[in-house]
């Protein structure tokens, strides 16, 4: 009984982490930089293009929205997706299509207790 639950609860984790990176994955779909908000950490490295700082979390969604602004989305798709650094770190790696253009975009994510959260957000042009 008790492996049982030790699976089920280790499952649910699992389900939890891919239902966030599907919502993230549906904001930049979309150009919701709103819906970034929850799963960005307190600060986030975002880059466009050569241009990189760390922002605030408020900030960060306001450069993002001002991104998607400039270049609409017209579709994302994850195309690849990665640990790094060891179990509480991952990276996700996809292609953005946009009514300017279609970039390469890369997340990276940190486990921070218990919940992943976006450090780094980059947006390189193909």
């Amino acid at each position: 009984m008790k492996s049982l639950l030790v699976i089920v609860f280790s499952l649910s984790g699992i389900f939890l982490v891919q239902t966030n990176l599907t919502k993230i994955s549906d904001a930049i779909s979309s150009g919701d930089a709103e819906a970034l908000r929850p799963y960005f950490d307190k600060s986030v490295e975002i880059s466009i293009g050569d241009d990189f700082d760390f922002y605030p979390k408020n900030e960060a969604v306001t450069i993002v929205k001002n991104f998607f602004s400039s270049h609409t989305p017209a579709g994302y798709s994850q195309t690849h997706e990665g640990t790094s650094l060891g179990k509480d770190s991952r990276y996700v790696i996809g292609d953005l299509k946009t009514s300017s253009g279609s970039f390469r975009v890369y997340i990276y994510l940190n486990g921070l207790k218990g919940q992943e959260v976006i450090q780094e957000l980059r947006f390189n042009r193909k």
